[in-house]
């Protein structure tokens, strides 16, 4: 169960300050003969440390930003305690340089859901904030029991459309902490005023593995406690069942609070988020796309906003000679084309592609431009590309992620390799009554990257 490895984690601590204890204990042997109260205070010191670790393996854990509502006057926050905590709290105030604000937050009961894992039960958490400032700083902490977590912070949204940016990762999937924590991490060396980021689906790599959730939410650590997270679902967040039948992680729903804009068993799956005069809409490419579809297209009918970014796992134009998503694509990519949807961020190809595919007049606006496409992964499975090119820049063997920054005339893009390098750019710039312009940023001089570029450091 999760009680006995944090256990086990505590008894690791204690024996390693225990080893170089003894040590530093030897080298005042003479003094404590001469001074037994010395053994004493040592002895003190031991109990103090294992009382500290074991209240600090108590802690809440897994916590992450999500929204349920409108990000400018609420914050949704989830965290999971152990089956001793069957009812939780969090707290809120607005943030001040002053340590007294918690004296004015407010407490608010937790909705708590049970969750039976491979290493026992757990209790999920989740507690929606709402009728908040828009563009303020507020301090939360969760509690599991008697137990309370650091303060963190988060700002919520403008009312207004304010320029802002966010970042978005292709797949994790695998060697999620070792690996994939790296592009966390590096995302957020980056871009640290990131508002949110967008999880393209495959954030790990069995449905309902407890090791590799809990790697995902290592890797993200208080990064994802204080910036909110959009997660896609893939196909990897999918179980195959009986009878072939496959059912989303029982993980999702218990640790994602999110909009549910679409019912009978798509909730918290397929949703949309007004963000600052952009909507970002999540769809699941993996089931019921007729559905979405009807969904999707009332839903860009009346769109007041002035961007629109969608976001889902299966890509409408294939990096693999294997995959061609033709269905997806006869469904979807009509809907895109009418209402001019601005870019389409993707993952499942373990490699990066990014275009418009304008060589077949497949994606046009009065024979101009077009939506953007892209295709990218931040885990450390890769795939070949395959040769039937119809992206504009392209990338194999590589960790990335890309940091998006809008305003009311222009979305900036960059990808960035994990070590910080400018792989790929391009402005889309809004024009009143006509298609995006595109203007190329990346030098030329930046070689592709393929396995074979990349072969030294494989």
């Amino acid at each position: 169960m999760i009680i006995q490895q944090k256990k086990r984690n505590k008894n690791y601590k204690y024996g390693r300050l225990t080893n170089l204890s003894i040590i530093a204990l030897l080298m005042l042997i003479p003094i404590s003969c001469t001074a037994p109260w010395k053994v004493s205070t040592y002895e003190k010191t031991i109990d103090h440390v294992q009382t500290a670790v074991k209240e600090h393996n108590d802690d809440p854990e897994h916590i992450i930003l999500t929204w349920k509502s409108n990000p400018a006057t609420s914050q949704s926050v989830t965290w999971r305690t152990d089956s001793s905590v069957s009812q939780a709290f969090a707290e809120i105030a607005l943030a001040d340089p002053s340590p007294d604000f918690g004296k004015n937050a407010e407490k608010h009961q937790a909705e708590t859901t049970k969750l039976y894992t491979e290493d026992g039960l757990v209790f999920y958490h989740s507690v929606n904030f709402i009728n908040l400032r828009p563009k303020s700083l507020y301090a939360y902490r969760v509690s599991a029991g008697e137990t309370w977590s650091a303060w963190f912070h988060f700002r919520t949204a403008s009312n207004r459309p304010d320029p802002f940016l966010f970042i978005y990762f292709g797949d994790a999937q695998n060697k999620i902490y070792s690996l994939w924590s790296r592009a966390v991490r590096s995302a957020y060396s980056y871009a640290p005023k990131a508002s949110f980021m967008i999880h393209a689906g495959d954030l790990v790599n069995r449905a309902n593995s407890e090791q590799q959730w809990s790697e995902w939410f290592k890797a993200g650590g208080w990064i994802f406690a204080m910036m909110p997270s959009i997660p896609i679902v893939g196909n990897h967040e999918y179980e195959k069942g009986q009878n072939n039948n496959h059912r989303i992680s029982s993980y999702w729903q218990p640790q994602f609070m999110l909009p549910e804009h679409l019912a009978n068993g798509l909730e918290e799956m397929v949703y949309y988020i007004d963000y600052q005069g952009v909507r970002i809409i999540a769809l699941n490419s993996n089931e019921r796309l007729t559905e979405q579809a009807r969904w999707l297209e009332n839903l860009l009918k009346d769109n007041p906003n002035n961007w629109t970014v969608v976001t889902f796992h299966h890509p409408i134009f294939s990096s693999l000679k294997s995959r061609d998503n033709t269905k997806l694509r006869n469904l979807w990519k009509p809907i895109f084309d009418k209402y001019r949807v601005d870019i389409v961020l993707q993952g499942h190809e373990h490699n990066y592609a990014r275009g418009r595919n304008l060589q077949n007049n497949t994606n046009l606006f009065n024979h101009e431009s077009g939506t953007m496409y892209v295709i990218s992964v931040s885990g450390p499975k890769m795939y070949k590309l395959s040769s039937n090119r119809w992206m504009d820049r392209a990338a194999e063997n590589t960790q990335l992620f890309q940091v998006i920054s809008i305003t009311k005339t222009t979305l900036h893009y960059e990808a960035l390799t994990v070590a910080g390098e400018l792989y790929d750019s391009f402005d889309l710039i809004k024009r009143e009554g006509a298609p995006n312009s595109l203007v190329e940023k990346i030098s030329p001089e930046v070689p592709e990257r393929t396995f074979q570029s990349t072969s030294e450091t494989r």
